[in-house]
Formats: structure tokens, C-alpha cells, sequence
């Protein structure tokens, strides 16, 4: 913004705060007049500072962060949509803390510099008493959903940006955190302005809701509505209670829905609520319901619902079993998006889902994203590494058995992993390298949905929803004779391609992930060149190759600082196809008897030549020399 136009805006918000009418006839809204008084009486802000938005710095950023890990797992999904929905372009969206730090952004990777030069970026901070009348910042305030645009913006600087917030409460109330859509383009029409408005409160609402439904999973969960035909979408209320009846936590929709506050329903009984018989309610519970059954009120109204059972296989699954490491999952790549909103679509419908891709490509992540994004959220995510069982052990591993079935059994036996799954997601990972009768038994549990234990007699019924993976092709397993036929159509329902890492789109939003997760709230810097090194290195090892050269050179920087050196000496360019010049060729030979002579000790080759390190190992990647293993 031009210095007239702040100023000018500046004299517009004094104008308005004393009551004087704008001399070009503006008319401020209320709330936002009343948002400008706070910010000149109670935050003594400068309505024509041209001063940067606060940012606060990485460690602090993940001290930020670390409390709303599974929120931002949650909402990233919903934020990357409603990105999509609008179009995109001239678009971000913020996730902020209840302080107005932004923890989480979605964005066009094009767009990064013109959204930093406005302050959206991660680790800004857009409360009230930091930049005045904003979307996020007033939002804080009221508590509500807010739409601040452009000169509405108490900041004459922030005054290009039109910005939809809404808050996200938690289960017990509190605000949680705010939603924010920002435009930098021109003021949108009503219509778009509308739909805008109305797409950021909406997803606003289905985080809270994913949220609520998987914060507790230990406890019953009521969902209900008057219209059996609402149960499971996003205006029915949700309350759960324990094992004595009494209410714990309750949601908007519920209060709005019953007609109540939260403190007259939270720490009572359900029998305060319902005339219908609490053992009758109790009957209906069930790991997945997908009934609807009637309930009434003591007021006389009906309403229809649906009971949740407490988690009871949740003290099965360790992180040994079931480990999700990557909890930020990077999806900023239009083919991923795809390929997760349509395997999302079909898993919801128990159509089993293949991950196809190269080893590393983070299918193992890929698949706990879906399962966090899924409706089975707070139930078990079960992994099991085929290739990585013995096989005289996978078939015990999946079924379980009964004790004493063999010799070295436990004497109480173990819960397979298809019976710790049951009521969530089982993801059998390199299930090509199944063994072939295993394979026909996982058939037989796949159609009858009954699995039994090794040395069982009794079949116990099983309730999963299944994602397979692999790094070879099934179909050329199949013409091979080494996976069967039959179960190949049973798990390959619907198919995703993993691209690999050297064909992403966002390399870039991938490594920020991964270095911030890997630094573990250390500063770390990266010496000019040395991103650029990494984004155009090939990978061969994918995402788990990114990520172990990422740990190791945390683990080297000195200071936090991270070096082309260091980058060089754990990857080496690929050898250079040498011309016919004599030249290089005696140059390469040089290089090769001084850094065998010297043992590899690069100070003293570099030494000996008088060249820098820098130029030494430049000259090494041009002539395709890299230290023996």
C-alpha cells in the first residue's frame, strides 16, 4: 500500500472512532467501529504503521504447534479443499492458535512471495493487540465467525486484504482455534464474497466436528438429530458420556439442538435428559452403528440417534503396531489431492484401496492419513510389513492364536492384527510378498468377514476396512503366479499411483515438513544454494531417502548451519559423461591419485592444489568421483 493511501486510511479509522461522519460518505459497520476503538484505547495502535507483520521464530512456531498436532492433522485435509473449492489463485488459508499464530497454510507455491510480503505465512501472528482490526484477530475477540474487508482492516497496510475467520472450538468449549480465508486480489462480487463467507464456516464446522469426534475415543458417543435423515452429517448433535451415564462433553449443535447451555447439560446424567431408559439406550451401542433408532426427551421430543461403544482394542495398538511418524502428511501435489479425495470417497464406502509405488514414496504415511481423515478416525489403524514378517510368523501375526497352538506360543495366546483392526483400518503393507497360502486364507477372512486364530475352533466376526500396498506390479505378480488371481480383484478395488519424489510438485512444502519435524525445535539454516541442491537432487530412495539425509544433516550443522559440504558428502552428483578432451580426462586422474594419496582427508587435496574445499568438491561431483562405501 501506497504511504497517501494509509495515511488516508488512517484518518478515515480516527474519523470513525469519534463519531465524525467519512467526507466520501464510508459507512463502518458497528462491530468493526467498535474493533478500531479497541485497538486505539486498549492496544494504543498506530493505524498508519507501516510496520511488518510479527513473526515468531521456528522454535517458537513449534512450541505453537506441538499442542494442536491432531487438530492440524485434521484440518489440513479440510484447508487443502476449500483452497480447491475457491479456485485457488489470490487465495490462502491460515490455521491459527487461540493466540493468532499461524501454525498451518495452504497456498499456491507460486503465490509464496506475494503472501509473505502481506504476512500470511506460518508463524505470523494476526491478534488483535498485534495488528488491529483483522479476520483472525477479531474473530479472537468475538468469538464468531468475522469477514474483515480491505479498508475495513484497521491497519491502513493490511488494507488489500479481504479475510474470512472462523473460531474451532473443543470438545469442553474453548476456543480452540480460528480458520482464516484471505484474498489479495481485487474485492470479489457478492456472490463470490458470499460463497467465501460461507465455505470458511463451514469447514470450520467439519473440523470441530472430525475433531469431536475422535478427541475421546474411550467414552460412549451419542450422535442425533430430529431428522433421522441428518444423522452423520454436519448439524447433528454430538455428546458423549462414560460408563455411569454422565455427560462429558457436548458440541454446538447438541446445545442448539436440546435448547440447553453447556453447564446445564455437561456433569449430569443422561437420565436428566432422556425419558427413554438408559439401558435401552445402552443396548444400541455398537463399534460402527449405522442404524438409527428413536429416543425421546422428558420435554416429550423425539429425537433419532446413533450410540458409539468406547474403544476397547485401543490398549492393543502400540506404536509398534501402529506407527504414524508422519503426522504433517504433505498432499500439495494435484495428483495426490486427487488420488486422496477419491480413495477417501471409496474407502468411506468399504471398497478396499492399493497404494502402488515406489519404495519410499510414503505409502505407509499416505494410508494413516486416510484413516485420520476418514470417519473411522478415532478407531485402530492397524500396519503390518509383509516382506518384513518371516513367514513361518506373518500367519500367526494376522490371526493370532489361541495359546499352546504350537511350540514357543504364549501360554495366553495373541490378538492377530486382523482382530486388533476390527472396527478401523488394517494396511497391509508389500502384500506382494504375501506367501501364497496365507494368501488364500486372507481371502477366506476378506469375503465371510470372520476371522478365526490359529488353534481356534470359533469364528469371531471382524469389522475392517483394508489398504494394501506395494512396490511391484500386482497384475505382473499375478501373470507370474505369485499372487492369486483371485485375491488380487478382492484388495485392488481401487488403485492410487504414489508419483515418485522427484516428480512432486511440492518438493518444497515436503522438505520444510520434514527439516522442521527432523530439527526437533533446533534453528536450523540453510547456506545459499544448499535448498536448491536438495530439490534438484533425484532421490532414488523417495521420501524416506529426503528424510534420513535431512536427520543426518541436522545432526552435522554446526552452529544450525548447513553447508553445500555437508549437502556433497552425502550425495554425490551422478558421474558426468566425460568428452573427448584430454584435459578433463588427466585432471579426473589427478583428482583421483591426490584423493587416494591423501585418504579421502579433502582439507589437505584441497591444500595441496590450492583451490577452496567448495571448489574441490565441485570439481569432484563435474568428473562423477564420490568416495568408495
Amino acid at each position: 500500500m501506497k504511504p497517501a493511501f494509509i495515511n488516508a486510511h488512517a484518518q478515515q479509522v480516527l474519523q470513525a472512532v469519534q463519531g465524525i461522519p467519512a467526507s466520501h460518505g464510508h459507512t463502518t459497520d458497528l462491530a468493526i467501529t467498535r474493533s478500531w476503538r479497541r485497538c486505539l484505547d486498549q492496544h494504543q495502535l498506530d493505524p498508519a504503521s507501516r510496520r511488518a507483520p510479527n513473526v515468531v521464530e521456528h522454535p517458537r512456531l513449534l512450541d505453537h504447534r506441538a499442542p494442536l498436532e491432531h487438530i492440524i492433522s485434521v484440518a489440513h485435509w479440510q484447508m487443502t479443499s476449500l483452497h480447491h473449492q475457491l479456485g485457488g489463485d489470490g487465495h490462502v488459508v491460515l490455521l491459527t492458535d487461540a493466540r493468532g499464530v499461524a501454525i498451518d497454510s495452504v497456498f499456491n507455491e507460486s503465490e509464496r512471495v506475494e503472501f509473505q510480503r502481506s504476512g500470511l505465512w506460518l508463524g505470523s501472528v494476526w491478534s488483535e493487540d498485534c495488528e488491529g482490526t483483522n479476520g483472525v484477530g477479531t474473530c479472537l475477540v468475538e468469538r464468531q465467525h468475522v469477514t474483515i474487508r480491505r479498508d475495513q482492516h484497521f491497519r491502513g497496510k493490511h488494507a488489500g486484504l479481504t479475510c474470512s475467520a472462523s473460531p474451532i472450538f473443543d470438545a469442553s468449549g474453548e476456543l480452540l482455534a480460528v480458520l482464516n480465508l484471505s484474498s489479495v486480489r481485487e474485492e470479489p462480487g457478492l456472490q463470490q464474497h458470499f460463497k467465501a463467507m460461507a465455505l470458511t464456516n463451514l469447514t470450520a464446522n467439519l473440523i470441530e466436528s472430525c475433531y469431536f469426534l475422535g478427541h475421546d475415543p474411550q467414552r460412549y458417543l451419542l450422535r442425533f438429530h430430529p431428522e433421522a435423515g441428518f444423522v452423520g452429517l454436519l448439524g447433528e448433535g454430538l455428546l458423549s458420556f462414560d460408563e455411569s451415564a454422565c455427560i462429558r462433553s457436548v458440541n454446538h449443535a447438541a446445545l442448539n439442538l436440546l435448547g440447553l447451555s453447556r453447564e446445564q447439560v455437561v456433569g449430569q446424567s443422561l437420565t436428566m435428559l432422556l425419558e427413554t431408559p438408559i439401558d435401552q439406550v445402552m443396548s444400541q451401542a455398537s463399534s460402527q452403528p449405522s442404524v438409527c433408532w428413536p429416543m425421546r426427551l422428558l420435554d416429550g421430543r423425539q429425537f433419532y440417534g446413533q450410540l458409539r461403544e468406547p474403544l476397547r482394542h485401543a490398549p492393543l495398538v502400540t506404536p509398534a503396531t501402529a506407527p504414524i511418524n508422519d503426522v504433517h502428511v504433505c498432499l500439495e501435489d494435484p495428483r495426490l489431492q486427487r488420488g486422496f479425495a477419491r480413495a477417501l470417497r471409496v474407502l468411506e464406502r468399504d471398497v478396499p484401496v492399493f497404494l502402488q509405488g515406489e519404495t519410499g514414496t510414503g505409502k505407509e504415511a499416505f494410508a494413516a492419513a486416510l484413516h485420520r481423515a476418514s470417519s473411522r478416525a478415532s478407531q485402530p489403524f492397524v500396519a503390518i510389513n509383509c516382506a518384513a514378517i518371516p513367514e513361518t510368523l506373518i500367519e500367526s501375526e494376522l490371526f493370532g492364536y489361541r495359546g499352546g497352538s504350537f511350540t514357543g506360543a504364549r501360554k495366553d495366546g495373541m490378538i492377530g492384527k486382523l482382530e486388533q483392526a476390527h472396527g478401523g483400518i488394517l494396511f497391509l503393507d508389500e502384500i506382494a510378498d504375501m506367501p501364497l497360502a496365507l494368501q488364500t486364507r486372507l481371502l477366506r477372512v476378506l469375503e465371510e468377514r470372520q476371522v478365526v486364530p490359529l488353534g481356534g475352533a470359533t469364528a469371531r466376526a471382524l469389522d475392517i476396512r483394508l489398504i494394501c500396498a506395494s512396490h511391484q506390479d500386482l497384475q505382473a505378480c499375478v501373470a507370474e503366479g505369485r499372487f492369486r488371481e483371485d485375491l488380487f480383484y478382492r484388495v485392488a478395488g481401487f488403485a492410487v499411483q504414489l508419483p515418485p519424489l522427484r516428480e512432486r510438485s511440492d518438493k518444497g512444502r515436503l522438505l520444510d515438513l520434514l527439516l522442521r519435524e527432523e530439527s526437533k525445535g533446533t534453528r536450523i539454516r540453510l547456506e545459499t544454494g544448499v535448498r536448491d541442491r536438495l530439490l534438484t537432487h533425484p532421490w532414488p530412495g523417495n521420501v524416506r531417502q529426503l528424510r534420513t539425509c535431512l536427520r543426518t544433516l541436522v545432526a552435522l550443522a554446526l552452529e544450525g548451519r548447513v553447508t553445500l559440504e555437508d549437502v556433497a558428502e552425502l550425495l554425490p552428483a551422478a558421474p558426468a559423461v566425460l568428452a573427448e578432451n584430454p584435459l578433463g580426462v588427466s585432471e579426473r586422474q589427478t583428482l583421483l591419485t591426490l584423493i587416494e594419496a591423501e585418504h579421502w582427508h579433502v582439507a589437505r587435496v584441497a591444500a595441496r592444489l590450492g583451490i577452496s574445499r567448495n571448489t574441490l568438491y565441485r570439481k569432484l561431483r563435474q568428473h562423477g568421483i564420490s568416495r568408495p562405501g
